[in-house]
């Protein structure tokens, strides 16, 4: 009979993979469905009441039109990863070990560049100067009601202090805290380059950078267009 001593540890339960944050643009999103609905109501309805070679070319434009649509609005998405960076843009595929990011850069527009210098954009998170101009006069303002209370505080403290038993800069504190207001597609950018500060030097995270084209949707754009093209210059 085994002893405890001699027997086999348990096999330990394999660790779960985590799951990749996926940011995409949700106005980006339903402007997209809602020109897909009005494109693909026009060019039924054009295939089914039409006459002559009006539905052909209907057909031929929504083979044109909707793969385009779809590449530019619902298409487009981010997916960081424990190991690598993952850009779905338009018409491409760009996979980036966290090894391979030189940066995340944001100006215009928010791009990832790799150690060889390439600069492919994140269609998924655009920037918005507007967003940013609002972020930055939200902070403004919360900036001065900060200070505001703070002044009061001071000239006040040893009083209220003593009513409320310490808590009356919990609101200040707690608001301080937050870190400053900023937009959207910013704090997205904030969140990536964490993960590339956490995850760069990681064994798994290096590799080399892959790019592939979305033939999904050039292949169907480029023979709607071609068709398109052939049934107006026969007229």
């Amino acid at each position: 009979m085994t002893t405890p001593e001699h027997q086999s540890p348990a096999p330990q339960p394999p660790v779960p993979a985590s799951k990749d944050r996926i940011y995409r643009s949700p106005a980006g999103i339903a402007g997209g469905v809602l020109l897909l609905a009005l494109v693909l109501w026009l060019g039924i309805d054009a295939v089914v009441a039409g006459e002559g070679r009006t539905p052909w070319v209907a057909l031929a434009a929504m083979l044109f039109l909707v793969p385009l649509i779809a590449a530019y609005t619902v298409r487009p998405a981010v997916f960081a990863g424990d190991d690598r960076l993952r850009v779905r843009n338009p018409f491409r595929v760009i996979v980036v070990p966290w090894g391979q990011v030189a940066s995340l850069r944001s100006g215009y527009s928010n791009e990832v560049v790799t150690e060889s210098g390439a600069k492919y954009q994140l269609w998924s998170v655009p920037v918005s100067l507007r967003a940013r101009k609002k972020a930055a006069r939200r902070e403004a303002r919360r900036t001065a009601g900060d200070g505001r209370g703070r002044g009061r505080g001071g000239a006040f403290g040893g009083f209220s202090g003593g009513l409320s038993g310490g808590s009356s800069g919990g609101g200040a504190a707690a608001a301080m805290d937050d870190g400053p207001v900023r937009a959207e597609t910013d704090k997205v950018m904030d969140d990536l380059r964490e993960l590339l500060e956490a995850r760069a030097k990681a064994e798994t995270s290096q590799g080399e950078v892959t790019v592939r084209w979305a033939y999904e949707v050039v292949g169907p754009a480029v023979a709607g267009g071609v068709l398109l093209a052939v049934l107006l210059a026969v007229g």
